[in-house]
């Protein structure tokens, strides 16, 4: 497995301490990128939290996520959360070393209290003391956030203190970038009231089995103000495989007020990924868990057919510079801002998504924009399946036959290795192959390689269409940045 060494250099440790009768809580910050560029060690928040105890417990959750693995449990791995300002709220985000679970806590604004809130995109500090420290806050007494160095530490700071190297693997930034693309088509499926939300978490199993997620995937459906699980996807059930990956919700149990479960519309019996969130005063837990708990998100494929096209790709470009760290990314102002389609518009944001620059919040059916701190460009360019399907296009393996018309398909032929694939191209634009990555998933996971090097030589014999404005609205949103 491809991976890099990521060095993270915070000013002191985060630390939980009493200032002044009240609770001080500072998360340090290494290096993000904000409006006015890259900073060493960015501020976005200083106040006061509505609900302390809550917040303490969703940070913990969500540092659970980042030092767990799921499947393989032998291996370790963990990583510093990221934390995002979009000038309303503060976004902490994780992924599990095992690329299964994505965690984020959503601190919404009325769960801050204090000066206005930043704009960018770091990590933070998140270490064994101040853990401790976390789990032992009690009571309902003020504790003050901050998000970031002080000024008496920015104006002292000689270098960094505390840092701390950590391995990146290349499934990992993949990870991020599919886990936006399957929540973007990702429906309310189900809510429950608190305690009712209580009594079906806590009876849920926190252990997988001995053969590490080897029992049958468990589904659930709506039963009035409950959940009622079954072993058989039947009509309106949300799938929920490795239950025991839903843990980390238990830390905030006791300040829910609601759960709500988000997934896709329809299935067609295959295990497929869902979204499940804990609502609490003025903030929401969100775990979004893989279709299995042996298959990570870094394998799903969804970013591929984005990743494919120089359209989406010039689209990108152009809408990047019209991204200000929104908490809510609105498609239709985009478009008309662009000069593009909406359609356009969401696959250049998927395409975005790879290099982590936008994320998907189910509960507002919205992107929102973020930079991750991370040479994420790499989950694009070491993209196993990609990379195997340009090299076919550069070996001359792809041969284009019958275009696709309203009358039929399109077909092409595919050479790899001592082997011919038969690629199709129905009306619409879906595309088949003969080999067993579609026989084994029929394009859940996305195109197979052969089936992406048909797509990249079709477009090649495709001109790019220009949209309109594109020159004029580009040069007006560098404004923006």
């Amino acid at each position: 497995m491809s991976r890099s060494i990521q060095a993270l250099a915070y000013a002191r440790p985060s630390a939980l301490t009493t200032e002044g009768g009240a609770g001080l809580l500072g998360l340090e910050t290494s290096g993000g990128l904000t409006p006015a560029g890259c900073e060493a060690h960015p501020q976005f928040f200083a106040g006061f939290l509505s609900a302390p105890q809550a917040a303490a417990r969703g940070l913990l959750a969500v540092a659970d996520v980042a030092a767990a693995r799921y499947y393989q449990r032998t291996l370790r791995a963990s990583l510093d959360p990221v934390v995002t300002a979009g000038g309303d709220r503060l976004r902490f985000e994780s992924f599990s070393g095992c690329c299964g679970v994505y965690a984020r806590l959503d601190v919404l604004p009325e769960g801050l209290d204090g000066a206005d809130t930043g704009h960018g995109t770091t990590n933070v500090d998140v270490n064994n003391p101040l853990r401790e420290a976390l789990s032992r806050l009690g009571g309902d007494e003020p504790l003050h956030l901050r998000v970031g160095p002080d000024e008496l530490a920015v104006t002292t700071l000689d270098g960094p203190l505390v840092e701390k190297k950590v391995p990146l693997p290349d499934r990992w930034l993949r990870g991020f970038a599919e886990a936006q693309v399957v929540t973007a088509a990702f429906d309310l499926r189900a809510e429950l009231p608190a305690a009712e939300a209580v009594r079906f978490l806590r009876s849920l199993p926190r252990t997988a089995t001995a053969s590490g997620g080897g029992r049958a995937p468990l589904w659930v459906v709506p039963a009035g103000r409950t959940l009622r699980p079954t072993t058989r996807p039947v009509p309106g059930a949300v799938c929920l495989p490795g239950p025991e990956r839903l843990a980390a919700l238990q830390r905030v149990l006791r300040h829910a007020t609601a759960l709500r479960v988000y997934g896709p519309a329809g299935h067609d019996g295959a295990t497929t990924a869902a979204a499940w969130e804990v609502a609490m005063p003025g903030m929401r837990l969100t775990l979004t868990l893989s279709p299995e708990p042996a298959r990570g998100f870094s394998g799903e494929g969804g970013v591929l057919e984005a990743l494919a096209t120089d359209e989406a790709a010039a689209d990108a470009d152009l809408v990047s510079v019209l991204l200000s760290w929104e908490p809510r990314i609105d498609i239709a102002d985009l478009a008309a801002r662009s000069g593009l389609t909406p359609q356009r518009v969401r696959a250049a944001l998927t395409r975005l998504g790879t290099a982590g620059r936008v994320g998907y919040d189910a509960a507002d059916a919205a992107y929102f924009h973020r930079e991750l701190p991370y040479d994420a460009h790499r989950a694009e360019t070491r993209n196993p399946r990609l990379t195997a399907a340009r090299a076919l296009l550069a070996d001359g393996a792809v041969t284009l036959h019958t275009p696709t018309t309203a009358a039929g398909p399109g077909t092409a032929t595919v050479r790899s290795g001592e082997r011919h694939y038969q690629v199709r191209e129905a009306p619409g634009g879906v595309l088949s192959c003969t080999c067993r990555w579609w026989a084994d998933y029929r394009g859940r996971r996305g195109p197979c390689k052969h089936a992406l090097a048909v797509r990249m030589a079709r477009r090649d014999r495709t001109p790019t269409p220009t949209p309109a404005h594109t020159t004029t609205t580009a040069a007006a949103a560098g404004d923006l940045r």
